[in-house]
């Protein structure tokens, strides 16, 4: 919180080099499995600025839930990116120099001395500045003329705050898909100033960045989802990467004390953000957040690691409840995950309850488009979860 305001603004493009991330946040890894919320981490900039000197800050934590609820809104773009990703897989085998320079980009081998220290930070820490995702995609995209989905895909293995939403469509901005035609072209000149003059990749880089062309999908945005019914039977709560706070969502959901679950399971999805292995490191930050989750609410728990399905079914049997209710899983893996289990839940009469946070709810309905939607409305959104707590806080 002490540089969350002005000179978070100021310098949070500034890229100082490995341990030297002292003007952003770095709560991503956090964040993201919502060990601290969004809606946390807001208020308490909020609380010791004001709005107007911490707006910039704000305003990054809502392009992460932006993301999240565009793809809500286009689920068939988290298909398209895996559909593609493993056709490219299949390209690197047949063809010979696509995959001599994936390889020399993935071992930090190229004539490029900054992209090859941000491959060895990545892989050695699963941490990357922000602007240097940006850096990095763009030339991998635009220099290294690589599919820009093996490069998210390095990113997912790699990454500790590895989410689908922010990541896919980061890198899809970064190729002109996400924003149509808008594309973000590295520039040696930028990268020299925000690094403050270590490196300057003068005559390495490309100088134009054509926006990349799909095939439009021209298949109609859903319905985004509603918070299901919680019933009063016991019920299992299931834990998963996406949401490690199993105590403030039965408070924001208000439900009664009757209203308790039976017992806790938590459930990982890690190794399926890639078809290639994820790093040991992600895995074992998402499995520890998932156990913190675990053990804050009930001190003890187990976690399963592969088939949800029967792992549910078994659990549910022991101790002898048909419910299960869970934080709501948003595009990705764990949601994924829940789409194969619950065919086999539902033929033992086990059902799903997926509960979605106020702060999802307020913000993904205006995300269907540009940022610029979301941020005109960042304000009032602010305000109407403030107003909610009190409520509640009063109830």
């Amino acid at each position: 919180m002490p540089r969350a305001g002005r000179n978070y603004a100021k310098l949070r493009n500034c890229d100082f080099g490995r341990g030297q991330h002292k003007h952003v946040s770095s709560l991503s890894p956090y964040i993201r499995h919502r060990l601290k919320s969004e809606r946390e981490v807001v208020s308490a900039a909020i609380k010791t600025y004001g709005l107007p000197a911490c707006e910039k800050f704000v305003q990054e934590v809502f392009w992460r839930s932006y993301f999240k609820g565009w793809l809500e809104h286009n689920p068939h773009i988290w298909q398209q990116y895996k559909t593609a990703l493993n056709d490219n897989l299949v390209s690197l085998e047949t063809n010979n120099d696509l995959k001599e320079r994936y390889n020399q980009a993935l071992a930090g081998q190229t004539s490029i001395a900054c992209f090859n220290h941000w491959v060895l930070e990545l892989i050695e820490t699963g941490y990357l500045h922000n602007h240097a995702r940006m850096w990095f995609a763009s030339i991998w995209i635009f220099t290294l003329k690589l599919p820009w989905e093996l490069g998210a895909d390095f990113f997912m293995q790699n990454l500790l705050d590895g989410d689908p939403a922010s990541n896919t469509l980061s890198w899809r901005w970064v190729a002109g898909l996400h924003t149509k035609g808008k594309t973000y072209l590295a520039r040696p000149d930028n990268i020299a100033r925000f690094t403050n003059g270590r490196f300057n990749p003068e005559g390495q880089l490309a100088k134009v960045a054509e926006p990349l062309i799909e095939v439009e999908n021209n298949s109609p945005n859903p319905k985004l989802a509603q918070s299901d019914m919680i019933l009063k039977e016991p019920f299992l709560m299931l834990i998963h990467e996406d949401d490690c706070m199993p105590e403030s969502l039965l408070l924001e959901n208000q439900m009664q004390k009757t209203q308790r679950p039976a017992h806790l399971i938590g459930a990982t999805a890690t190794s399926f953000r890639s078809p290639l292995p994820v790093d040991d490191k992600v895995q074992s930050f998402s499995k520890g957040a998932i156990m913190n989750g675990v053990k804050r609410l009930s001190g003890d728990g187990l976690i399963i690691e592969e088939d949800w399905g029967q792992a549910l079914i078994k659990t549910c049997q022991k101790i002898g409840v048909k419910n299960i209710v869970t934080a709501y899983m948003p595009i990705g893996p764990s949601a994924d995950a829940l789409a194969t289990a619950k065919p086999v839940l539902s033929q033992e009469g086990i059902t799903i309850s997926q509960i979605i946070r106020p702060w999802d709810r307020h913000i993904w309905p205006y995300a269907n488009r540009g940022f610029f939607k979301v941020k005109k409305k960042m304000a009032s959104i602010l305000d109407e979860l403030e107003q909610q707590g009190v409520q509640r806080q009063l109830l």
